[in-house]
């Protein structure tokens, strides 16, 4: 995947998602970029890739603190809504839209 590839995936997403606001862009080097997305929560997403070592990274943030998130950090992990400090080994990488879905979900079971 490229950085591009990575933005237009987290920007489609976004359009398509009830909860999801515009991206924007925290931080671009010639190699990563960090976008943040506002959710209806007023959390929000922080949402990662880094090209050269292909680390991706989700995180839904609230006061200053990850409450769910996922990353291929060590392979693919969640670190789950009930315990966000642990990991919880996924069978599969997690896409952008895999996570917004599992944040929907957890919205509508609140």
């Amino acid at each position: 995947m490229t950085l591009a590839e990575f933005e237009r995936e987290i920007y489609a997403v976004a359009a398509a998602s009830p909860i999801c606001g515009v991206p924007l862009l925290r931080r671009m080097t010639p190699t990563s970029v960090n976008l943040r997305l506002d959710i209806v929560t007023d959390d929000f997403i922080d949402a990662f890739f880094n090209e050269q070592t292909d680390t991706l990274a989700y995180a839904v943030i609230r006061d200053g603190k990850r409450i769910f998130g996922a990353d291929n950090t060590g392979g693919w992990h969640v670190h789950p809504w009930h315990r966000p400090a642990s990991h919880e080994s996924l069978p599969e990488p997690m896409s952008f839209h895999a996570f917004v879905d599992a944040i929907e979900k957890w919205l509508q079971n609140g």
